[in-house]
C-alpha cells in the first residue's frame, strides 16, 4: 500500500471516533453536526448551532436534526466551547517548497497539512511542476488521500515560468492557456507578464470563463502597474496596489515602503479597485514571515517536525538554505497593516482575499500561515469577523464559487472546520483546530497532521536528486 494510502485509511479510521463508524456514515451519505456555535461566514455574529444535516458531502438544512435524520448518521458533536467556521479558502496557496536547494511543488503529502488546518480550499498561484499538481489533484478528488478543493492554476504566465520569451506570439500564449483549461485549469497566475502579452491572457482567460491572477509591478522596463491591469480588466491583484504611489521610476517594493497609506494617489487606487471590483491578495503574512517581527509568527505546533530527517539535517549543516531575515520586508509588514486597514475603512472589505504566499522554507507551512494571515489582519484592526469572511466567502468570491463555498448555507458544499475557543473574541481560536470537514468527509486535525511527521520532502539525496529538488552532484 502506498504512503499516500496509508495516510488517507488512518484519517478515515480517525473519523470514526465521532460517532458512527465512517465505514456506516459513507454508506448512509448523511453527517450530523450537532452542538456548539457556529460562525456562518454571511452574518458577523456568532450564534449557537441549531444543527447541520450534511448528506452526499452538501449542507442539507440547517436545522435541529430529525430522528430520520440520525438514523445510521455520522454525528459530529461540537462542545459548548467549540465554534463551526466555514473552510479556509486560500487564494495564494503554493504548494512549492524550497528545501534542499532547488524550490518544486510538494505533490506527495502538504495537501494534508492544508487541510488539517482548516484549508478546504487553495488556489497554488503558480505550479512549477503543473503535470504533477494536477495528478496530486485528481489523488485527491479519488479519495486515494486527503486535501483540499484544489484550484489548479497550471504554469505562471510571465517571466517567473522557465522559458517564457518576450517575443511570445499572442497565438502562441492563447494556444497554451487553451492546452492548460484542457487539462483542468481554473485560474491564471500571471507573474512577471509584459504590458503587451496581459491583455491577451486576461482576454483568453476571460473567453474560458476562469480568472486571472496577477503579481505585477511599477510599470518600469515594460512590467504593469496593477493601475493599468485593471483598466485590462484583471480579475485579482497580489501584493501591491499599485496606481500614481507606484511610480515607474523605482520597484514596486521600494514604493510601499514610502508609500502614504492616506495620500490621494492611495485614495484613488482604493476606489478604483472597489469600483472595478477586484479583489485584493494583500499577503500581509508574507513579508512578516520573512521578517517574524511579532506574536503572529510563533509555533503553536512543531512545523519543522513534518520534515524527513534528511531534510531537517540537511538544513541544520546548511543554515544559509533557510531564508534569511529581510529588514526591507519588516518595513513592508509594518506599512501593509496600515494600508488593508486604510482600504478596509474606505469600504474595501468585500475585495480582501486570504492569500497566504510565501513558499516554505521549512520553518513555517502554507496551511498554519492562513491562520497567521488572518491574525495579522485582525492585529491590522480589521474586526475578527471581517477577516473570518476575507478568509471564507470572499476567496469563493474571487473564484467565482460562491454559490458552492466560502460559507455554511443549505446546498453548498459541506467545508467546514471546528476550532476549540471562539475567534471572534480571539482570532487565535482558529489555530486550535479539532475536526475538518470536506464534502462531507469528517477528518480529526490533529491525526492528519501526526500522520505526516517527518514525511515531508525528499527522504534522501538520491530522492532528492531523481525528484528534482536538488542538482546532481558537480552539475
Amino acid at each position: 500500500m502506498t504512503l499516500q494510502r496509508r495516510v488517507f485509511f488512518a484519517a478515515l479510521a480517525a473519523a470514526a471516533s465521532f460517532g458512527a463508524s465512517a465505514a456506516a456514515a459513507q454508506e448512509n451519505g448523511t453527517v450530523v453536526v450537532r452542538g456548539g456555535w457556529l460562525f456562518d461566514g454571511v452574518r458577523d455574529a456568532r450564534v449557537r448551532n441549531p444543527g447541520l444535516v450534511v448528506r452526499g458531502g452538501v449542507i442539507i438544512k440547517i436545522a435541529a436534526p430529525t430522528e430520520a435524520d440520525l438514523a445510521g448518521a455520522q454525528v459530529v458533536e461540537v462542545a459548548d466551547g467549540e465554534t463551526i467556521l466555514p473552510g479556509f479558502i486560500d487564494v495564494h496557496g503554493h504548494y512549492s517548497m524550497s528545501l534542499v536547494g532547488r524550490r518544486r511543488d510538494e505533490v506527495g503529502l502538504y495537501s494534508v497539512v492544508f487541510l488539517a488546518n482548516g484549508v478546504t480550499t487553495t488556489f497554488p498561484a503558480g505550479e512549477f511542476q503543473p503535470e504533477e499538481m494536477i495528478a496530486l489533484r485528481d489523488r485527491v478528488e479519488r479519495g486515494e488521500q486527503p486535501g483540499p478543493r484544489i484550484f489548479s492554476s497550471g504554469p505562471y504566465y510571465g517571466t517567473a515560468r522557465a522559458g517564457w520569451r518576450q517575443d511570445l506570439t499572442a497565438d502562441s500564449i492563447r494556444k497554451d492557456i487553451d492546452y492548460w483549461v484542457s487539462r483542468g485549469m481554473k485560474s491564471i497566475k500571471a507573474k512577471g507578464p509584459s504590458a503587451t502579452h496581459l491583455p491577451v491572457i486576461i482576454e483568453r482567460a476571460h473567453f474560458h470563463g476562469i480568472t486571472v491572477s496577477g503579481h505585477l509591478e511599477s510599470g518600469r522596463n515594460n512590467s504593469v502597474n496593477p493601475r493599468d491591469a485593471i483598466l485590462m480588466g484583471i480579475d485579482r491583484i497580489d501584493h501591491f496596489m499599485g496606481g500614481d504611489a507606484m511610480p515607474p521610476t523605482r520597484s514596486a517594493y521600494e514604493s510601499v515602503v514610502l508609500e502614504d497609506v492616506n495620500s490621494p494617489e492611495m485614495k484613488a487606487i482604493y476606489k478604483m479597485f472597489i469600483d472595478y471590483r477586484v479583489f485584493y491578495n494583500t499577503t500581509l503574512s508574507t513579508y512578516g514571515h520573512v521578517a517574524n517581527p511579532d506574536e503572529v509568527f510563533d509555533y503553536w505546533f512543531d512545523e519543522p517536525s513534518l520534515l524527513t530527517p534528511y531534510v531537517r539535517q540537511i538544513e541544520a549543516l546548511n543554515p544559509n538554505l533557510l531564508r534569511p531575515y529581510s529588514e526591507q520586508f519588516r518595513f513592508i509588514y509594518v506599512k501593509k497593516q496600515a494600508e488593508i486597514k486604510a482600504f478596509y475603512d474606505a469600504g474595501g472589505g468585500p475585495w480582501i482575499t486570504l492569500a497566504t504566499d510565501a513558499p516554505s522554507n521549512g520553518l513555517r507551512f502554507s496551511g498554519f500561515n492562513a491562520h497567521r494571515e488572518v491574525h495579522a489582519l485582525v492585529r491590522s484592526g480589521i474586526p475578527p469577523a471581517g477577516a473570518l469572511k476575507i478568509a471564507t466567502i470572499n476567496g469563493a468570491r474571487a473564484l467565482g464559487v460562491s454559490d458552492k463555498l466560502g460559507s455554511i448555507e443549505p446546498k453548498k458544499f459541506a467545508d467546514l472546520f471546528v476550532v476549540v475557543g471562539d475567534p471572534l473574541t480571539d482570532i487565535r481560536a482558529t489555530r486550535n483546530v479539532r475536526v475538518v470537514m470536506r464534502g462531507g468527509h469528517v477528518y480529526d486535525a490533529k491525526a492528519l497532521l501526526e500522520s505526516v511527521k517527518g514525511k515531508l520532502g525528499p527522504a534522501s539525496a538520491e530522492e532528492a536528486v531523481a525528484k528534482g529538488w536538488a542538482a546532481p552532484a558537480g552539475s
